[in-house]
């Protein structure tokens, strides 16, 4: 069993009368992003601080590489504490810096490097984050996603190993909030740091997640995999999980991936019991890794918010659509074969052009191509049969061309 790179031990921390960790046992691993849910108000950025070293423990244990930090003497820490960053909540942006010199901070504050070398570094990171041009503007001139890049970028100026993400999508609109989280996934797969994220995202935040940990009255109440807790019977964590979810739902008018699970058990009873046939659709955007490369990360998740409201407009009532992941619907088709499903494709691929997706002209250079794959159920099938077999059946679907 693998060690993990932060480990925390029994920790106890309260601010007078109040008790906020009430026995924090929790392990962090290498070149995973781990995310902390939780109630607002339970603990969550009060935990970042322990890990980060800005709190003492009232009592416990917290372990770097199974090397206790109480142990460790000064000049120890202090090569520890390179090791992070932190990307906070509301950005932490400098107003009256410009963008380079917001970007470059990290590095004028933490060495003794020529100001020339700062500026080529901080240029290198901006050029690596596609975020070049805006060297010379002030972040009041900068959108809220923009922004969110920036703080990502002088996050990454030290080449830190752990970075530490507080509610990195507060005031995002929905395609904005995912599209950081995309952002996040992929420069984490780009850069291999550990991340450890506090989030409210719930679902969407289980998508780009290796690890989830709910913390609950100042105690983890689960550690493990999205799936695991997807899956999970304890109410409290139910309550929490499928709560956010339903509020959200009603909000944007599309379940997610616990919704879709439920509706397949709906529609195979109808199915064993009455003979009534169904469909699943599975939709995937191909080349989004390509979109997020040569473009930015809010074009692509701009075309799946929109294609899943396509289809919620072009659906019956009875069937569900649902996002599965960053790059991919699934759509359960009540009463309806295989050759029916085809034919709602079809007739919805003839009625999409790319401005209707991207919500302005595309650009000819580029093509963003969507496949999508077909499976009709059985008496004895399950949902991973269906979608394995929907994957492995899929035919491009769409294409045009992007911005």
């Amino acid at each position: 069993m693998k060690t993990p790179l932060i480990q925390l031990n029994d920790i106890h921390k309260a601010f007078g009368a109040n008790k906020v960790l009430d026995g924090i046992e929790l392990s962090i691993y290498q070149g995973e992003i781990t995310t902390i849910i939780g109630k607002s108000g339970g603990g969550k950025s009060v935990l970042l601080k322990h890990i980060i070293g800005l709190l003492e423990p009232d009592s416990g244990q917290i372990l770097f590489n199974g090397h206790p930090l109480s142990e460790m003497k000064r000049p120890e820490r202090k090569t520890l504490k390179r090791k992070f960053s932190y990307m906070f909540q509301g950005n932490a942006l400098f107003d009256s810096l410009t963008v380079c010199e917001n970007v470059a901070l990290p590095l004028k504050e933490t060495t003794s490097l020529p100001d020339r070398e700062i500026l080529r570094r901080a240029a290198e990171k901006m050029a690596q984050l596609d975020i070049q041009g805006i060297e010379d503007k002030y972040p009041s001139q900068l959108s809220g996603g923009m922004k969110k890049r920036v703080a990502l970028a002088r996050a990454l100026m030290t080449d830190p190993e752990i970075i530490l993400f507080d509610e990195p999508t507060t005031g995002l609109d929905p395609i904005r909030k995912n599209a950081v989280l995309s952002m996040i996934s992929d420069y984490q797969k780009k850069f291999g740091f550990t991340g450890i994220v506090v989030s409210h995202e719930i679902p969407d935040i289980f998508y780009i997640s290796q690890r989830i940990a709910m913390l609950n009255d100042g105690r983890i109440l689960f550690e493990g995999s999205p799936d695991e807790i997807q899956r999970s019977v304890v109410p409290e964590i139910r309550n929490f999980i499928y709560g956010y979810e339903d509020r959200r739902g009603a909000h944007n008018g599309k379940g997610h991936q616990p919704y879709i699970e439920l509706r397949f058990l709906q529609e195979m009873v109808r199915l064993q019991n009455h003979h009534i046939a169904f469909s699943l659709v599975l939709f995937t955007f191909e080349n989004i890794d390509e979109i997020h490369e040569h473009a930015v990360h809010i074009a692509g998740q701009t075309v799946i918010e929109n294609l899943a409201l396509k289809i919620r407009h072009k659906i019956a009532i009875t069937d569900s659509c649902s996002r599965f992941g960053l790059d991919k619907i699934v759509l359960l088709i009540s009463n309806a074969d295989s050759a029916r499903a085809h034919a709602f494709c079809e007739s919805l691929a003839s009625e999409i052009q790319g401005k209707d997706l991207m919500g302005r002209s595309p650009n000819p250079e580029f093509c963003f191509s969507i496949s999508v794959g077909f499976a009709q159920a059985t008496q004895d099938s399950s949902l991973e049969t269906l979608l394995e077999t929907a994957e492995s059946s899929s035919i491009p679907f769409y294409k045009f061309k992007v911005c």
